[in-house]
């Protein structure tokens, strides 16, 4: 069977050079003789393996030196707590609420001090994203906490809010390596490896120093400590080995791309080509604002449930598979992250049209 263009959001689909590579090094890997799947974390091959794909991070992101990268494991959703475990030293923060996933982030974070949701697009279904540029923040939040790209509503900030001095803390999951920024702007920044850089099983933490210390909320685990990972080396127990050797495939082949400011100009195209023909489709249409469209996640509805379903039964057909919505929204929703072609959109934009002829 030939490969599918994937438009899942997440596990999403990897560069084919990548998975052709670690294919090859599935049983030998650079004669040691076995997989790195089998091989000890504290071997030497694997210490070459987790080393690399930090500095490649760190040149792809340009990442200060007073910045730490650790790859962890549990996902973006033990960072919910982990965060105000290790972060909330007054107890309080500052939640802007844009998704199903900021709205579940402030919702853990509730267990673990006083939370104040100091903006929130959920009037409008997080349609949107809300005017961030003079927040009340509170005077005594230890940060203000965003979920940059949401993936199930489509929308991504285009400016960071004005944290009033306060640590940016941004879930970046969706939009991960997909365009370059400025991380000296975040206090710490992290995501979930799943939809744009490597197989799930391994998070990305990239914090500023003088937010690590001891000084983590009564009963924190040593597991869930920030300085546990950071003083170790992200060795402190056994990591997500294969998962990170992925990820620095990944990185590898960003680098070859020309980086992200290369890779955001191919999102872009590819983002443009979709979101141009929803704007003159009769029969489909965006539910973003246009403003706030994501590169990576665009969602989009016939308006009639029964044609959605249709749609996504006979796109399977033709090869083009995961489109449909999330369950929270319906619908339908195409991730088009970096590993995605110009070639996968435009197929999928000819099937659109031929559906839409068909179906009007």
């Amino acid at each position: 069977m030939s490969r599918v263009y994937n438009f899942s959001a997440g596990p999403a689909m990897l560069p084919e050079e990548v998975l052709k590579e670690a294919a090859e090094e599935m049983t030998d890997y650079r004669g040691t003789g076995m997989s790195v799947m089998e091989m000890s974390h504290r071997s030497q091959a694997f210490a070459s393996i987790l080393n690399e794909a930090e500095t490649d991070i760190r040149e792809l992101m340009h990442i200060p030196e007073n910045y730490k990268v650790l790859f962890l494991q549990g996902g973006v959703s033990l960072q919910f707590a982990m965060i105000p475990m290790n972060l909330m030293k007054n107890k309080v923060a500052d939640y802007i609420v844009t998704g199903q996933w900021a709205k579940k982030a402030y919702q853990e974070a509730q267990k673990y001090g006083r939370v104040n949701k100091i903006a929130s697009s959920e009037d409008k279904t997080f349609s949107y994203i809300p005017d961030c540029s003079d927040l009340s923040v509170s005077p005594d939040a230890d940060y203000v906490y965003i979920c940059e790209n949401n993936t199930i509503y489509g929308t991504k900030f285009r400016e960071l809010p004005d944290t009033k001095g306060k640590p940016l803390v941004a879930d970046v999951s969706s939009c991960f390596l997909s365009e370059p920024v400025d991380v000296t702007k975040y206090g710490l920044i992290y995501g979930g490896v799943q939809k744009n850089i490597g197989p799930a099983g391994v998070v990305i933490v990239i914090i500023r120093e003088d937010l690590i210390t001891e000084d983590v909320l009564p009963g924190t685990p040593t597991m869930m400590q920030y300085k546990t990972h950071a003083d170790a080396g992200s060795l402190y127990n056994t990591p997500p080995a294969y998962g990170i050797y992925i990820c620095g495939k990944v990185f590898k082949w960003l680098k070859k791309q020309g980086g992200l400011e290369e890779i955001k100009k191919k999102n872009e195209k590819k983002a443009k080509l979709l979101y141009d023909y929803l704007d003159e489709s009769c029969l489909f249409k965006g539910t973003v604002e246009k403003k706030d469209r994501s590169l990576m996640n665009v969602p989009f509805v016939t308006g009639n449930e029964e044609l959605d379903a249709k749609f996504v039964k006979e796109a399977k057909e033709a090869g083009l598979e995961n489109l449909k919505g999330h369950r929270s929204v319906g619908g339908m929703r195409a991730s088009i992250y970096n590993a995605m072609p110009y070639e996968g959109v435009q197929a999928l934009v000819d099937f659109m049209k031929k559906f839409e002829k068909e179906n009007l």
